[in-house]
């Protein structure tokens, strides 16, 4: 039978083994941002009427894949540091800015939850790039590539929130 052993460098190495669960706990958390931003950009996707709403529409529904596709990354990236990617039973919700608006008309409340969510996003992994620097390149580098995303997502919602508010409807 073969014998296996495990990295002696790097965060897969034994030595590591609390930084490399602390990086899990920080990835877990970010899929469930990501997931939780997925159902909420569905239904703000859907949700909304009005002449104004159809490029906020159209926004999301381009962006709903791109954050499914970041909840997969930190997924495979969990997997990848050994630890277990959390079941449904694990989720709890956060994002009270993104739920649907009393009016459906309301597209200026979407835009202001979508700028929460990603400044949240954006927090969040600037954490994980600072905790995985010099410990976990793998992690570090997926993870600034992501933050690239959600910063070009929160600059063109803050670019539809000024056009609102230069027209007075913000």
């Amino acid at each position: 039978m073969a014998q296996t052993r495990n990295a002696s460098q790097g965060i897969l190495a034994d030595d590591n083994t609390e930084a490399r669960e602390e990086i899990i706990g920080l990835l877990q958390k970010a899929y469930w941002m990501e997931i939780e931003t997925v159902m909420s950009y569905i239904a703000n996707s859907i949700n909304p009427d009005g002449v104004r709403a159809q490029e906020i529409i159209e926004s999301l529904q381009k962006d709903i894949q791109e954050e499914l596709g970041h909840a997969q990354q930190f997924a495979s990236r969990i997997k990848e540091l050994y630890g277990v990617v959390p079941g449904s039973m694990d989720f709890t919700p956060e994002q009270s800015y993104l739920q649907p608006p009393a009016h459906q008309t309301d597209v200026v409340h979407v835009v202001k939850g979508v700028i929460e969510a990603e400044t949240g996003a954006i927090e969040h992994y600037n954490l994980i790039i600072d905790k995985t620097d010099g410990v976990d390149p793998v992690t570090n580098d997926m993870v600034i590539t992501i933050l690239r995303d959600e910063e070009g997502h929160r600059r063109l919602f803050e670019g539809y929130l000024r056009e609102y508010e230069a027209e007075g409807l913000a």
